[in-house]
């Protein structure tokens, strides 16, 4: 019953035009067609994009429409939104606005919450199963790319802790930009700061919070079990230090912090629900056995809940 309606609206979805892959983050719900301008990995498009994936797998694979959406979809993440900065050569995933009008632009801004896309792909490329038990022949071309765009992008979000004076992430960031139109670097806006004197990470004066989100450590989380790598443990750490020494409060719990530019930062004396049951929930399975989820045989959904696999027949 429930897997009929489940169908009935991915059907509309699969039909609804889309742009190589990607879609406007609104949808009308009397046309069953995408609606506005904005296509974005961000918030409000996130998910989508994460559960054409996660469906795929938590289904054991087999329901192609869903695996066919999520490749054409990174094809177009690739082919549009993924971008280099001109200093410090990070690879970040940017977003297109009035997409579907004669004059759609490149905007790059990078959402905290795009850094789950590291983990997705790693997943993606390896169904979840460690790099160690895969024969190298079983990795196909694209698998090897995602595997290396999911290192960069991975890269790049621990960027946006590290290059900060308090080792946490503003809520978004922009990059700077060579605007090819003009092949000179598009102009920082009023209020915009640099991270680094001589990096490429922008937090704006409205962006500079830190609600203590899960996704870049869900994604070390993801890379570590697969690569087995300790470097993302290593990452994990000093998140979480950071976490313990400016967002800990003496009576207990933790806040959310309001400008991470800026040593110590104003605390907001709150905390985020998805601090306990996401982010602090990834950082204790990076440091728990490789297998006490095994992401082979589970798959979480975006708040962190580990689903069986399961198979229709």
């Amino acid at each position: 019953q429930y897997r009929k309606s489940v169908d009935r609206i991915m059907d509309v979805i699969f039909k609804a035009p889309k742009y190589d892959g990607l879609v406007p983050i609104y949808m009308d719900a009397t046309s069953g067609k995408f609606s506005g301008g904005e296509i974005r990995l961000g918030s409000r498009g996130d998910s989508y994009y994460e559960y054409l994936l996660k469906q795929w797998l938590q289904t054991r694979q087999s329901e192609p429409e869903l695996l066919a959406e999520y490749e054409a979809a990174m094809e177009g993440v690739k082919k549009y939104l993924v971008a280099l900065s001109p200093n410090q050569k990070l690879t970040y995933v940017g977003e297109i606005q009035q997409a579907t009008s004669d004059t759609p632009y490149f905007n790059p801004k990078m959402d905290h919450l795009v850094c789950f896309l590291p983990g997705s792909l790693a997943l993606g490329a390896t169904k979840g199963r460690a790099l160690s038990d895969i024969p190298p022949a079983q990795l196909s071309a694209r698998n090897r790319e995602d595997l290396i765009l999911a290192r960069e992008l991975a890269e790049t979000c621990m960027h946006m802790y590290l290059d900060t004076k308090t080792g946490l992430s503003p809520e978004l960031v922009y990059f700077r930009h060579i605007d090819p139109t003009t092949g000179k670097e598009a102009e920082f806006g009023k209020g915009d700061q640099l991270v680094q004197p001589s990096g490429d990470i922008l937090a704006r004066g409205n962006d500079r919070h830190n609600l203590l989100r899960p996704e870049t450590v869900e994604s070390l989380f993801v890379l570590w079990s697969i690569t087995g790598e300790e470097k993302w443990r290593e990452y994990g750490w000093s998140i979480f230090s950071a976490i313990e020494k400016w967002a800990k409060l003496p009576a207990g719990g933790y806040t959310s912090l309001n400008d991470i530019t800026i040593v110590p930062p104003i605390r907001e004396d709150k905390m985020e629900t998805f601090f306990v049951s996401e982010t602090l929930k990834y950082l204790y399975l990076l440091f728990s056995d490789s297998d006490s989820v095994p992401l082979s045989q589970y798959v979480f959904n975006t708040e962190a809940h580990p689903l069986p696999q399961f198979s229709w027949e």
